[in-house]
This record gives C-alpha cells, sequence and structure tokens, in this order.
C-alpha cells in the first residue's frame, strides 16, 4: 500500500509540474505576442520596416463633386547608430481625377515629391521612445499638379508611448519649408500632427486611430480629421505584419482638402 501511495503521489508531482510547465510556455507566447502587437505601430521601432499605406479620397472641399485623389506611400526605415537613429524614406504614387468643362474626369497619376527624416532617438526604452531631427523633401513628382516643384526642408518631432499592453499612444509633428526649386512655382510652408492611438483587443486584433492634420499656412488651406479603423498583426517567422483599414473625416477643412477618406496599409517589421 505505501508503495502505491508514493506511486500516485509521484505521478501527481509530475503532472503538476507538467501542467505549469505548459501554463508558462503558454503565458510567455502570449507575452510575445503582446509585445509584438504593441509595437507593431510604433514609428521608431528599432528594426528594418516597410510599409505601403493607400489614402482614397472621393470626397473634397472646393472642388468639383466628381474631383478625387488616390496615394499610395512606400515607406523604408531603418536603424543606424546602433538602433540611436532612425532613417524612414517616402515615395508617394499618386492620382488625382478632376472633371473638365464637359464634365468628363482626367486623371493625371505618377510620383509625388520624395521625402526623407533623420532621428534621433533621445528617449528609447521597453515602453517609450521619443526622437527628433531634419526633413527634406526633394521634387521629384513626375507631373506639376502631383507636387510642388520646390526643394523643402524642415524638421520631425515623433513620439510613441507603450506602457500599456492594452493602450498605446504618440504622435508625430512635422514643419517644412521651401529654400529652392522652380522659381515659377508658390513658395511652400507646411505643417503636420499626427496624433495615433491603438487599442489592443487580443489575439493581435487592435482598434486604431492615426489622422495627419495638415497646415498648410502658405495657401492657408487646413483639414483636421478624426480616425477609427481596425487592424490585425500577425508574426510569421522573424516578420512582423500588421494590415489595417481606417476610414476619416475632416471636421474642418479650409481649401482643397479631403472631406473624406480611407487608409489602408500593410506594414512588415523585419525583427533581428
Amino acid at each position: 500500500m505505501k508503495k502505491i501511495k508514493i506511486l500516485i503521489a509521484t505521478c501527481l508531482l509530475s503532472t503538476t509540474c507538467m501542467f505549469a510547465q505548459d501554463k508558462s510556455l503558454d503565458s510567455t507566447a502570449t507575452t510575445t505576442a503582446s509585445a509584438s502587437a504593441a509595437q507593431a505601430n510604433n514609428p521608431l521601432a528599432n528594426m528594418t520596416a516597410v510599409s505601403f499605406q493607400d489614402y482614397y479620397m472621393p470626397k473634397l472641399a472646393e472642388a468639383p463633386d466628381a474631383a478625387f485623389m488616390n496615394t499610395m506611400w512606400v515607406r523604408f526605415a531603418k536603424p543606424v547608430a546602433k538602433g540611436k537613429m532612425l532613417l524612414r524614406a517616402s515615395m508617394p504614387f499618386s492620382s488625382l481625377g478632376m472633371p473638365n468643362v464637359n464634365g468628363v474626369v482626367n486623371t493625371t497619376s505618377g510620383t509625388g515629391d520624395f521625402n526623407a527624416f533623420l532621428s534621433y532617438n533621445f528617449v528609447s526604452n521597453a515602453t517609450t521612445t521619443m526622437g527628433i531631427g531634419p526633413s527634406i523633401t526633394a521634387p521629384t513628382a513626375s507631373d506639376d499638379l502631383l507636387g510642388t516643384g520646390k526643394w523643402q526642408g524642415g524638421f520631425a518631432f515623433v513620439g510613441f508611448v507603450a506602457k500599456s499592453p492594452v493602450f498605446q499612444f504618440g504622435g508625430l509633428i512635422t514643419w517644412q519649408a521651401s529654400f529652392a526649386g522652380d522659381s515659377d512655382r508658390a513658395d511652400t510652408s507646411l505643417g503636420a500632427i499626427q496624433p495615433f492611438y491603438f487599442w489592443q483587443l487580443g489575439k493581435g486584433t487592435y482598434l486604431r486611430g492615426a489622422p495627419i492634420w495638415v497646415l498648410d499656412f502658405e495657401k492657408d488651406a487646413y483639414s483636421i480629421p478624426i480616425a477609427l479603423g481596425i487592424g490585425k498583426v500577425i508574426k510569421l517567422g522573424p516578420t512582423v505584419f500588421n494590415l489595417y483599414i481606417e476610414p476619416q473625416y475632416s471636421m474642418y477643412v479650409k481649401g482643397t482638402q479631403p472631406v473624406f477618406q480611407v487608409l489602408t496599409g500593410i506594414n512588415l517589421q523585419f525583427m533581428k
């Protein structure tokens, strides 16, 4: 009888240890997935990233009803100087539709103006990242309607806070003005404020908002949108895929700016 009791006790102890080990592995996997989801939207994450963002604008203020615009941004981000700095380069591909006097919509498509900024991350830890640095825009547009025709310089400040595994937030502030280029084109002075916020729902699904408040000081044109969308983060091997869709509506608009637009995108982060 004593041997039987010892055998039963040994079996119970082994089962308990195995259960605890499985639970620990599940907890580790959940923690890793949560961390990946929380950092998937960090614009200053210390990893190489490629993103494709499409803005479809079917309604423009102070423009004919049939006018529309669509812009696809292709972005590449690369940490440098052992992660202390981040280089981000962006190229837009745009289509602008504008009806003529007969109501026929003529579409102009091509590249826009190339932009890049280099951020020095003066705060960089597991929960908070902040960076600031110079920004430059080159007049690479294939058509006058799709660009400014000016070289522009300025700065960019960005911050991301992920102290909570459920809610993350931050913002991007940029300003740039023309300093060279086509003398026949108007000077530029452009500011933008982009608040962003993400609410994790679990299993990689999250609610999001990342509207861009456009401030065109030279043309006295402004757009202040609000946004609420949904996204999904999927980790496959060393790559984190982040897919999302986000409708945006402008609360205040002045000048030829989007009244309503839909942002869709996919971000890829390549973990070390």
